[in-house]
């Protein structure tokens, strides 16, 4: 009888436990044994959800697990949790495991036949004074999450001040300096952008900078945050910029995060301009026929711009996950690229993306228009009609739809939607006036908004192919 082939997944998240399930539907445990490592105490979980799990959205950490440890092991998948992979041999197919009964040592070698690397992303934490101290966190992780929680909870039992400082104003700066707000937490937020949110274009930032100030959140832009100041008992007691110090019991770290490819960088896997591996339409890592990637540790394709970016997203990691699980299990799969589609909800405004940003085009080479429209969510003479703003890119002479932002009211968001699925397609935004949408006065105007913008993208198209 031949012997088992084994599968070692680094990473316990979205696209290594994607990949280990869907390998594990297509192969018998006697025909592939699965290993599955994960460094932290929790896999399979929602790490997009932490804000909302802080805030009170979500009642418990269970609520965010998708799949318990033990569930994955009656299917016969052998995770471990606290177990952390310290070095790759590539060329030995093997890798070094050290667990938590390894007292610290250098660990053991365990082989493999096939390797994938779902390493995720590291948040950024700069070198800066006070950055380690106490009620300084991140929030990357259930780990993570599960620390700020009871320090808030500590801090809240002992009615210590409530003051914070969130440093950063991307998605999770921005949703955590909410969910401290509806915790009782005076908040200020320092980012070094002109607006927050550089997800989006500064025009449509602003909106997102508004709405944080009706919520009550001071929120400070063109700052840079120079050192975390601590009082005598060495806890955080502010932070400084090059203008002016915040004072602050607590402090969270949203500044982004970049791929987690160190490991994979020693033992000399190709990396991209981003530190993200580099892999093939099936999601192998280009140059190893039996390593694979992905997740938010990988580079993929923009296919709007053609160049390979680091997108770290949960819905990418989980298809990632489903290509490798299928291609290890002898199927066939691929992964053609992402449009960069993002969506979120902010104090009282829905705010989506997808394409390219004036700057990403600007970057790419390309020559573009740009419109924006204002409408509402549904007909105007509709009780509950919202205000949305639609901001749309299109190519020179070309008309090819680049990008599209939406902030808005409730309906707003999922409207980016369709522009995602224009973007793929690679319509042009006057093929997009024609599309055949949905339409009834409760759920939108008779023009749908992102048609409205693409009616007017087309008009700017001409009007720049005549000059």
């Amino acid at each position: 009888m031949a012997t088992a082939q084994r599968m070692v997944v680094i990473g316990g998240n979205a696209a290594g436990m994607s990949a280990a399930s869907q390998a594990r539907r297509l192969k018998r445990p006697g025909e592939l044994e699965i290993v599955a490592l994960e460094r932290g105490g929790y896999a399979s979980y929602s790490a997009c959800g932490i804000p909302y799990w802080v805030g009170g959205d979500v009642a418990s950490a269970g609520e965010l697990i998708a799949r318990t440890p033990e569930e994955h092991r009656e299917r016969g998948i052998d995770l471990r949790l606290h177990t952390e992979v310290t070095e790759l041999d590539p060329d030995g197919c093997r890798v070094r495991v050290r667990d938590g009964g390894d007292g610290g040592g250098p660990g053991k070698w365990l082989g493999y036949d096939h390797l994938v690397i779902a390493t995720g992303a590291r948040p950024l934490r700069p070198a800066l004074p006070g950055i380690d101290a106490p009620g300084v966190h991140g929030v990357q992780t259930m780990d993570d999450g599960r620390a700020l929680l009871e320090a808030l909870e500590k801090a809240e039992a002992a009615r210590a001040p409530r003051r914070a400082v969130v440093v950063g104003a991307g998605y999770i700066g921005v949703e955590m300096a909410e969910a401290l707000v509806r915790r009782g937490y005076r908040v200020t937020v320092l980012d070094r952008a002109e607006e927050p949110m550089t997800t989006l274009d500064p025009d449509m930032g602003r909106l997102v900078r508004e709405a944080m100030c009706r919520m009550g959140i001071e929120t400070v832009t063109e700052a840079a945050v120079t050192a975390v100041r601590t009082g005598e008992d060495g806890r955080v007691r502010a932070v400084a910029t090059e203008e002016a110090e915040y004072e602050a019991e607590l402090v969270i770290l949203g500044l982004g995060v970049r791929p987690e490819t160190g490991l994979a960088g020693g033992a000399g896997l190709p990396l991209g301009g981003s530190g993200g591996l580099l892999t093939d339409l099936a999601m192998r890592v280009r140059g190893r026929e039996n390593v694979w990637a992905g997740g938010d540790c990988v580079e993929v394709l923009d296919l709007v711009s053609g160049r390979d970016r680091h997108i770290a997203l949960g819905t990418h990691a989980n298809k990632h996950g489903q290509v490798i699980g299928t291609n290890v299990g002898g199927g066939y799969a691929t992964f053609p690229g992402v449009v960069g589609t993002a969506v979120s909800r902010i104090c009282d405004l829905e705010i989506a993306r997808t394409g390219l940003l004036e700057s990403q085009a600007r970057s790419a080479g390309l020559r573009f228009v740009t419109v924006t429209i204002e409408s509402t969510s549904r007909a105007g003479y509709y009780p509950g009609a919202a205000p949305m703003r639609v901001k749309m890119l299109a190519e020179h002479r070309t008309g090819r739809l680049l990008g599209v932002q939406i902030v808005g009211r409730e309906g707003a968001g999922k409207r980016v939607d369709v522009a995602a699925v224009a973007l793929s397609a690679s319509m042009t935004v006057e093929q997009m006036t024609f599309l055949d949408l949905g339409y009834a006065p409760p759920f939108s105007p008779l023009w749908d908004p992102v048609l409205v913008a693409a009616r007017k993208a087309t008009a700017a198209v001409r009007r720049a192919g005549t000059h």
